[in-house]
């Protein structure tokens, strides 16, 4: 009979410890995928604010390369639009400069609206409506159309110049909130797990080196005035913030290469003459 209640007991308590009902949730934090890949030579379109240094970054490839195979003068600046060859670039990385600056207390996230788009495409549409500083975020991330990465992470020139926005009007954030925008149209279509790693790696990045609390990251229809569906009704913000409180708390250091403005003392507020 003992050998019988200690066979019992023993499987009793290997139940209640592996059953399911006693794990913790568990979120799955998506990351940038950082294992090895073969270099190749890759067709690059030169989107706003990029320079050679950035692309050299960007694919691991030495400026002298990409001035080589593409007969450069280095000397010249890139022209957006610009075909160039990065001969045996490794798998495109962000590079995200942050430059010491008490400007920045909020993060808003948009969405375009659009299937398919890019920082270059953006600025050429919002030069077109009158904005003279060309595109209006600070951050683009790609959905793999347009001749960019899904997930990929476009800089823009208002965010290497540590300019004004021109993505919110609601709550005077273009003057305070960092702009970040995902191309698609999320009223109908779905975040790629790509976008969600980059922006929760992008957000993770920002919001730890200027120190900007949860609550102040928002999304571009729920700040006060704003009469919007942005970023969507189909993006998945609750999902987003879980994978946002579970992402590595890493802070960088400033990233400020040679001929970019690093952190002026005192930003100036130019307003576009049209503003969303």
């Amino acid at each position: 009979m003992k050998k019988i209640f200690y066979l019992f007991a023993i499987v009793t308590l290997s139940f209640f410890l592996n059953s399911c009902a006693t794990a913790p949730k568990k979120v799955e934090v998506p990351v940038l995928s950082s294992s090895p890949s073969p270099r190749t030579n890759v067709d690059h379109t030169v989107g706003p604010g990029e320079t050679l240094w950035r692309l050299s970054k960007m694919y691991d490839v030495s400026v002298a390369s990409i001035v080589s195979r593409n007969r450069l003068n280095q000397s010249k600046e890139l022209k957006m639009g610009q075909r160039l060859v990065i001969p045996e670039a490794a798998p495109i990385k962000p590079i995200i400069s942050l430059y010491p600056t008490k400007k920045w207390k909020y993060i808003i996230i948009h969405h375009s609206a659009t299937e398919e788009g890019n920082a270059l495409a953006f600025h050429k549409a919002h030069m077109r409506k009158g904005w003279d500083q060309g595109v209006g975020y600070h951050f683009i991330i790609d959905n793999g159309r347009s001749g960019k990465r899904d997930g990929q992470i476009e800089i823009s020139p208002r965010w290497l110049k540590q300019q004004d926005g021109a993505h919110c009007k609601a709550g005077d954030m273009n003057y305070k909130a960092i702009g970040i925008c995902l191309v698609g149209n999320f009223n109908h279509d779905k975040v790629s797990t790509k976008q969600m790693a980059s922006l929760v790696h992008l957000v993770n990045t920002l919001k730890n080196y200027y120190k900007i609390p949860d609550k102040n990251i928002q999304r571009h229809g729920k700040v006060n005035g704003a009469l919007t569906e942005c970023p969507g009704i189909r993006f998945p913000w609750q999902g987003f913030k879980e994978k946002l409180q579970h992402a590595p708390q890493e802070v960088q250091t400033p990233a400020a290469p040679s001929g970019t403005a690093a952190a002026p003392a005192k930003p100036k507020k130019p307003r576009p003459r049209f503003k969303p």
